[in-house]
């Protein structure tokens, strides 16, 4: 009986600490358990926090990327709007180009056309037409040996001209026709003011002018006649005409003095006695 109890107590011993052994392994299992829910939520988290990070981080790198195209776009606008702008600078310098260039081309044809009339004028021998024309045409559109030819033909014309004009200036003068002729005089002088009749055309200008009773116009073709040097020759009949002038204008100081020059300078020259006779004339008027 003792040994049967014994066991029993061994049985009931061990059933004891079977059942505390099962309770702390409940125990350590519910622990577990709550531990690994923990886990869990924490994994979770984790997760859950690494997914919004990856959102965020394709957020960003979506930004950054949409913020480098932009500013690519941006730049390669404002590439596209330079070289749109030096393309429209390129076209207008090249339509001013072309504008220019038609016009110089227009200018060229004008200037033929009006060197061809010219020609006509030369060969027709035309030659007042043909100066005028001259003096139309643009000068820069023409070769250096067009421009040297044409302005050796006008200065031909020019010197023709001026001796006929000269010519029918005495013509008109003989017949008394002194406004016509005072006209025909100054064609001479605007026609060739260089030429070797010239000086003769501004004498009988002069005396023209004396004649019509322009003296003060008269008085300047006259000093001009004595300050030209070509032809020294009509100084004498010139200082005559101008001593008229003179008195006539009523400076007979100056007309005296002016008549005593030429005196001395020409004392046996052909308008001597003529000077010599006005001379005294001019004293008894002045008394002196």
């Amino acid at each position: 009986m003792g040994e049967v109890e014994q066991e029993i107590r061994e049985i009931k011993k061990e059933i004891i600490e079977s059942r505390g052994l099962v309770i702390k392994t409940n125990n350590i299992a519910n622990t577990l358990g709550a531990d690994i829910k923990t886990i869990a939520k924490r994994q979770a988290a984790h997760e859950r926090r690494a997914w919004w990070n990856s959102v965020a981080s394709f957020a960003l790198l979506g930004l950054a990327c949409l913020f480098g195209f932009r500013l690519l776009l941006d730049a390669s606008v404002r590439e596209l709007e330079l070289e749109k702008e030096n393309s429209q600078q390129e076209v207008k310098r090249l339509k001013a180009a072309l504008e220019q260039e038609v016009q110089r081309a227009e200018k060229r044809v004008q200037a033929e056309q009006k060197a061809m009339q010219f020609l006509e004028l030369v060969h027709s021998q035309r030659r007042t037409e043909a100066v005028e024309r001259f003096r139309e045409l643009d000068k820069d559109t023409l070769s250096p040996a067009e421009g040297e030819l044409f302005r050796e033909i006008v200065a031909r014309f020019h010197s023709e001209l001026s001796a006929e004009a000269y010519q029918a200036g005495v013509e008109l003068q003989r017949g008394g026709r002194l406004s016509d002729a005072a006209d025909r005089f100054e064609t001479a002088i605007r026609m060739d003011d260089s030429a070797v009749h010239t000086a003769k055309a501004r004498f009988q200008l002069a005396e023209t002018q004396r004649q019509l009773g322009k003296y003060a116009q008269a008085k300047l073709e006259a000093e001009r006649v004595l300050e030209q040097n070509v032809d020294k020759e009509i100084h004498p009949p010139a200082a005559l005409l101008l001593a008229r002038i003179l008195d006539e204008l009523g400076d007979v100081d100056g007309a005296k003095a002016q008549l005593k020059k030429l005196i001395a300078k020409n004392p046996h020259g052909t308008v001597l006695m003529e000077a010599r006779q006005l001379l005294g004339q001019l004293s008894e008027k002045s008394g002196r």
